[in-house]
Order: structure tokens, then sequence, then C-alpha cells
């Protein structure tokens, strides 16, 4: 998607980004041209080679049992993004960038704006059971996506007039009602996932415009989900999506809207 929107003369001057997209949008803050594509594809690549979720079930047990609360360690991710992200602190982003994540003591989000980079993208993307929650002046943050998972209300409030959604899941895809047992959770998370996303656009001011860019992916959100391990097929969902967005941006002419 970033691809499709580099091509077409897109260039951000905010990112705001919850989990996964903490990762994704630091990456671009930091060098907001086409460069970073190539960046963020050697980071996926990597992620893949070196197995951030890494681990036998053995070796995955007893971190739960040592833990009581997690599966993985969070040096991996860590490292990999010391190695990989060009600056250590907000202040020196090159554009506008804020993740969110969720405070465990109070129960609410906290957006992180200023101070130390890594910190507050490791507390956005700290996934509950996965990853272990980070704590930051005395308070524990786990994944952002539970407080905001697509924060687009975020991005009006700081003055956006035109929004591009980079979203890695498939709400460009309507949800079904489930037909089998374990379809019932998955939709039911959806539901909880998507809905503030959906009250947001429903409540945007006038003069803002969302473009929701498509994943490339005709199926809805299923099983696929649970494989979190599983970046074999990265590169393929990475092609599908510059070529959706690509095709979105020459239909609906997005691209002439301007930056944001």
């Amino acid at each position: 998607m970033l691809q499709a929107l580099f091509e077409h003369d897109v260039r951000p001057d905010l990112v705001v980004g919850t989990s996964v997209g903490a990762i994704n949008g630091a990456l671009i803050a930091a060098d907001p041209t086409p460069r970073a594509v190539d960046h963020l594809r050697a980071v996926w690549e990597e992620l893949a080679s070196q197995r951030i979720f890494a681990g036998s079930v053995l070796a995955r047990v007893g971190t739960l049992m040592r833990t009581r609360t997690h599966l993985h360690p969070r040096e991996p991710l860590r490292d990999l993004l010391m190695a990989h992200l060009p600056v250590q602190t907000f202040a020196e982003l090159r554009v506008p960038f804020q993740c969110v994540a969720a405070s465990i003591e109070r129960a609410a989000e906290r957006w992180f704006t200023d101070g130390a980079l890594v910190d507050a993208v490791l507390a956005s993307c700290a996934v509950p059971g996965l990853l272990p929650a980070v704590e930051i002046g005395g308070e524990h943050y786990v994944d952002g996506g539970l407080v905001h998972s697509i924060p687009v209300g975020r991005a009006v409030a700081l003055g956006a007039g035109t929004i591009y959604v980079l979203h890695v899941g498939r709400i460009d895809r309507p949800l079904r009602p489930p037909t089998r047992p374990w379809e019932v959770a998955l939709v039911a998370f959806e539901i909880a996932r998507r809905h503030r996303f959906a009250a947001d656009l429903a409540a945007l001011p006038p003069g803002v415009t969302v473009h929701v860019l498509p994943s490339g992916n005709p199926s809805p959100p299923g099983a696929g989900n649970l494989r979190y391990r599983d970046f074999s097929g990265v590169a393929d969902r990475i092609d599908r999506a510059h070529a959706a967005a690509g095709a979105y941006l020459d239909r609906s002419g997005a691209a002439s809207d301007g930056a944001t």
C-alpha cells in the first residue's frame, strides 16, 4: 500500500499507528520517502528469518511457566527495532508520529508522542499472552489494538484532512455470520476490533476524507489469523496489496486529494 501511495505522489505529513502499525509507522516517519518501502520489506524478511516468535513448543511452554504471562521474550523484537530505526526519539523523526498502547492500571489508551521511540513501539505491539507488558513510568502497557485498532479519530483530532488507512487485517472485507464453532470467537474479535473504527467513520467532520486501501485479499478474516508465527505468505500479501491499492488509487483518483 505504501509503495502504491509513493507511486501516486502521495507523501505523509503525519503518521499514527497501532500495534504492528506502530512498527511500520515509526519506520515511515523516520524516512518518509520511497526508500522506506525497501526498508520495510527488509524488516519483514528479517522478521521471517530471525523468527521473532521462534522456539519449540517446549521452549514456549517453558517461557510461559517461567513468566506466567507470555510465550515469547521481547528482546528479539527490541533488537530488530534498534537495528533498523535510524533514530531513538520521537523528536528526531522527519514527520510527526504517534502510537497508542493500552494502560493496564488505568484501562485506558495512552498516546506516545515524545521520548524514547523503541519503548513506545514495543508497548504498542505487546500482544497479550504473546509478548510481555512494557513498563514505562511505573505503568504497564499492552497492545494498542485493544483500545484503538484503527486510529482514524486520532488523525482527525490532529488536524488531518485526507487520511489513508494502511491496515494489516481485512477491514475492507465485510464480516459474515459464523457457521463453525471456531468462527464465533473470530467474528466476535473482529466486531470488537472494528466498532470504534466504524464509529470514527460515521463521525467524520465535513471536509475530511478517508481512503481505506484494499489489502488484495478477497476472503473475510478466518482461522489463518491465528497462525501468527507463519511468515511464509508475507511477500505474496505485500505484492497483492500493492496491486490492489494501486488499482484503487487509479480508479478513485484518491491521490489527487493530497498527502496526509
